[in-house]
């Protein structure tokens, strides 16, 4: 079974501001995408016996808002393959109540924050109650690190040095970096090295096969293979299309000296159980 550990559920245009969606249509050539998730084109684009993470997301700075009970209802619909987590924006009014609602109402397993689409550091006090609130009920978190369109999203904030003072703080709370922290991967090979509950997807990275070759490299250099989960970003993404790209990353190799990817890790990641590693089995 493979497992997604990276995917959204959101209706567009409802869930996005105008001001997000003119920058989306500009990091992509001008193109409008319709990002609304089907269930159908997923398992379409997919193979067989597949189970997949599934969240909104809510960040007011960038004009992302996705209601938990949207992504509830989602994951009811087809119990059989979805795991549900909510999000929350410490920026904002009532985040604290909707994060209970959440989880102890709507039966949300895990936490998705957007720290930098929202404008906060993860590992400031305003956070403290995610992080006191996911050790209490086991809840794993996952976190957009990375690069982004988004003009006025700070990219201080998602820089992964800032999950080693949460990881040093909470040791006991499963953290998941999305995107390796494209363009920051060594720092977050740094920090998913040295914290035991700390790991890394490879999102939505496939379709810059360098830099994605040259990411995995440094988690075999550094000997991190263990602490990498798959993921896709459907629907940026699809799962097919993330098997081909990392499967395919030796090939461009050929004709060359440099060193290649262990394939039998890359399997290996494919096929991890994370929902086991991330506590939700």
């Amino acid at each position: 079974m493979i497992i997604d550990v990276h995917s959204h559920f959101w209706q567009y245009p409802r869930d996005f501001s105008d001001e997000f969606r003119r920058q989306a249509a500009r990091a992509r050539a001008g193109v409008e995408v319709d990002l609304t998730v089907r269930i159908e084109e997923y398992c379409a684009a997919s193979v067989p016996d597949v189970r997949t993470i599934v969240f909104g997301g809510k960040a007011k700075l960038s004009g992302v808002w996705v209601n938990d009970v949207h992504v509830a209802q989602y994951v009811s619909q087809h119990s059989d393959r979805l795991i549900g987590f909510l999000s929350v924006d410490p920026t904002q009014p009532d985040w604290q109540r909707e994060m209970r609602v959440g989880h102890e109402e709507l039966g949300l397993r895990g936490i998705k924050l957007l720290s930098m689409y929202a404008g906060f550091r993860p590992d400031d006090s305003l956070v403290e109650p995610v992080w006191q609130y996911a050790a209490k009920h086991q809840l794993p978190v996952l976190l957009h690190t990375g690069t982004t369109f988004v003009r006025q999203a700070p990219l201080e904030c998602t820089l992964p040095r800032h999950l080693d003072t949460v990881a040093i703080r909470h040791p006991d709370v499963t953290m998941i970096l999305a995107h390796l922290a494209h363009p920051y991967e060594g720092e977050c090979v740094a920090v998913i090295r040295k914290h035991p509950r700390v790991y890394a997807d490879i999102s939505a990275l496939h379709y810059r096969p360098f830099q994605f070759y040259h990411s995995l490299m440094l988690v075999q250099e550094y000997g991190v293979w263990d602490k990498v989960l798959f993921g896709t970003d459907y629907p940026f993404t699809t799962v097919n299309a993330t098997l081909e790209g990392l499967r395919g990353l030796n090939l461009m190799l050929a004709g060359t000296a440099l060193p290649r990817l262990n394939e039998a890790k890359i399997e290996e990641m494919i096929y991890r159980d994370s929902l086991a590693v991330l506590g939700l089995t």
